[in-house]
């Protein structure tokens, strides 16, 4: 007798409708909606050549601005000393939170994946079951078995409140903050910003620098930030890539392309204002501060980040383990 969703697949075939290769798609026919008047209007007043400038005078780059003088006027730190505290305060107010978060939701799709096996297993016996008994093809038993295997994960991943996507919410943070800060310092750099005292924020950092680049409106002549500002990123790289078992070929890619990044921000960030520079240095310390820090299996359990097969009682010494067996062991 056949089960019942088997059955449920039957009745749901008829409204499959695949389209024929070569055919147009279904909404080329349908008229576009217009687009609203605000987002036609940013559009035709928008030019290739002045969207920096819209992006330097946005509101979210004018509060970061305001953030960063008022952490100035509240602290009275020279201006290396005010970079340096607000990134940390951002970072670990903003973005460790929500990594804590990002690791929470990845535990919990982790845990789900032998439920996820056992369900495919028993899905692909089924599908074939069917397939054998209603004369399907190939194609249409492979079409049953995605859909239903996708409506089935995507049942347990409401049940478990830990879609994939929510995982994503770090990086839609964090990268705007980080550009939305780095236009930020760089309108103080340029003169572009003055305070409310009208005192020019340029002559501050002019004066505000320490060590080898007393200058923070100038460019790191030395490149001790722009190389140091690139190993960091490189580190955490390789960090990230050595926690990886069996990485699939895409993955390798992505890791590959992260790596040239690193080193292209290197000559960028030797032609900036040392204050971006100062800044972009802080930022990659804390995010490699956190990544260490979450791999702690104290603050996971602080952080209520499930356990999972990938966790390790011993992180800091695996890690130093795997580093030395990839990178001092080809030295040999």
């Amino acid at each position: 007798m056949l089960c019942r969703s088997c059955a449920g697949w039957l009745r749901s075939l008829p409204t499959l409708r695949l389209r024929a290769p070569g055919s147009p798609p279904a909404w080329n026919s349908a008229r576009l909606p217009a687009l609203p008047v605000w987002a036609a209007a940013s559009v035709s007043a928008a030019s290739p050549g002045d969207w920096y400038e819209a992006l330097a005078a946005s509101a979210p780059v004018r509060t970061a601005e305001e953030v960063l003088l008022g952490a100035q006027e509240a602290t009275g730190l020279p201006w290396w000393g005010n970079i340096i505290l607000s990134t940390v305060a951002l970072r670990g107010a903003v973005t460790l939170p929500l990594a804590a978060y990002q690791h929470y939701i990845l535990a919990k799709v982790e845990n789900l994946q032998p439920e996820i096996k056992d369900i495919a297993k028993r899905l692909n016996q089924e599908v074939a079951v069917c397939a054998r008994q209603f004369g399907w093809s190939k194609r249409v038993a492979r079409l049953t078995y995605l859909k239903n295997m996708r409506r089935l994960v995507s049942e347990l991943y409401v049940r478990d409140n830990c879609h994939p996507f929510k995982a994503t919410v770090l990086v839609w943070v964090q990268l705007p903050m980080w550009v939305f800060i780095s236009v930020a310092l760089r309108n103080l750099s340029t003169g572009a910003t003055r305070s409310d005292a009208g005192i020019s924020v340029q002559e501050q950092l002019a004066a505000g620098g320490t060590l080898w680049f007393p200058d923070l409106t100038a460019v790191d002549s030395t490149w001790i930030l722009p190389v140091s500002v690139g190993v960091v990123n490189l580190l955490i790289v390789e960090i990230f890539a050595l926690q990886k078992i069996g990485t699939s070929r895409f993955q390798m890619y992505v890791t590959n392309f992260v790596r040239a990044v690193s080193v292209l921000m290197i000559p960028v960030a030797a032609t900036v204002p040392s204050a971006l520079v100062l800044y972009w240095l802080c930022s990659s310390l804390m995010g490699l501060a956190q990544n260490l820090l979450l791999r702690s299996p104290g603050f996971r359990q602080l952080c209520r980040i499930p356990p999972s097969k990938s966790d390790s009682e011993t992180p800091y010494r695996d890690l130093s383990a795997a580093f030395c067996a990839k990178f001092l062991s080809r030295k040999q």
